[in-house]
């Protein structure tokens, strides 16, 4: 009698969690040469995978003697708040505040890990989201990123949530959802406080395996609900808007990384206008939000453009919500 194969643990255990056409899709673009330049995933050009132009840039900045200092810079995480005035929140979640990490490459060094622990250590909220990039390169070993993550998890106040970036493995997901992470999946999670609701929903990376569904996440939110959106990627803010998220929170730009005075990026790595790449902004009716993150990808060092973790506070806006209210009931009228 012949023995089969044992089957990988890991693929067992997605089997069951992921759609078969997902994982097919996800793993094949996973296995096509990882290490190309151009062409790689679904997309043309990729930095992250142009290894010979990393050891150039260290290089550089070693001999203008600009290493040591941008090093030191990427472990200098800032906090920044930032306040979403949503006119139909429910009253119970008025100051609701949702701690946003994002872009972490957790294995790019030894200490990246140790200065996010020591910056979330003290925050006060209620949930904590991470839109994506665990690990450092975009193929190859990720035990060490999430060995880096099962540490900054201890760090965290539940629940956590997460979605999966253009540098994750989906192999990962098991290992962060069996460290208490929730993984997002183009799936959608119910935030239940003193009786009323809204709706968290993430989609799986959108710029480098174009593996995200919209509709698909968002198929269980009520069309009146507040729902807030996580997407690594600011690329898919039109149709996240058009959609009717009211809140979309994301990554991946690092904000420039390497910037210059006044912060000024030197590129901006996603197909979205500058205007969404960076902090908070609005597209008719969604506030957004794009993370600077707290790690640094390519080369472990920033410039004009400090590491970050964001502290959102959800605040019902009662003067947009009383003229809503005023316009919904002269319609009425009229009708």
């Amino acid at each position: 009698m012949t023995n089969l194969p044992a089957k990988n643990p890991i693929h067992t255990l997605l089997e069951k969690r992921v759609h078969p056409v997902h994982l097919k899709m996800r793993q094949q673009i996973e296995k096509e040469k990882h290490s190309k330049v151009f062409g790689q995933g679904l997309g043309f050009f990729h930095i992250e995978n142009w290894y010979s132009i990393h050891a150039l840039i260290r290089m550089s900045l070693r001999m203008s003697f600009l290493h040591g200092r941008g090093k030191r810079n990427a472990l200098k995480l800032e906090l920044t708040e930032n306040n979403i005035p949503l006119p139909h929140l429910p009253e119970s979640f008025h100051g609701f505040r949702v701690l946003h990490l994002s872009d972490l490459h957790l294995d790019v060094n030894e200490y990246m890990a140790g200065a996010l622990i020591e910056r979330v250590s003290d925050l006060d909220y209620d949930i904590c989201v991470i839109t994506g990039d665990f690990r450092a390169k975009t193929y190859g070993p990720y035990e060490n990123a999430l060995a880096a993550m099962k540490r900054v998890r201890g760090a965290l106040s539940n629940p956590v949530y997460a979605i999966l970036g253009n540098h994750d493995s989906i192999e990962m997901v098991p290992g962060l959802e069996g460290m208490g992470i929730d993984v997002m999946l183009n799936e959608s999670a119910v935030i239940e406080r003193d009786g009323e609701l809204i709706y968290l929903a993430g989609i799986d990376d959108p710029h480098y395996y174009k593996a995200h569904n919209l509709e698909k996440a968002a198929d269980a939110i009520p069309e009146e609900a507040v729902s807030i959106l996580l997407s690594h990627s600011p690329e898919t803010y039109r149709h996240a808007a058009h959609a009717g998220f009211d809140v979309f929170l994301c990554g991946h730009t690092h904000g420039g990384q390497i910037c210059l005075p006044g912060g000024l990026p030197l590129m901006c790595n996603a197909k979205a206008p500058r205007s969404v790449c960076n902090g908070e902004w609005r597209y008719g009716g969604m506030n957004g939000y794009t993370s600077r993150g707290s790690g640094a990808s390519v080369v472990d060092v920033r410039y004009n453009c400090p590491p970050e973790v964001t502290l959102h506070t959800l605040l019902r806006d009662e003067s947009a919500a009383a003229n809503m209210a005023s316009t919904q009931a002269g319609n009425a009228c009229r009708n």
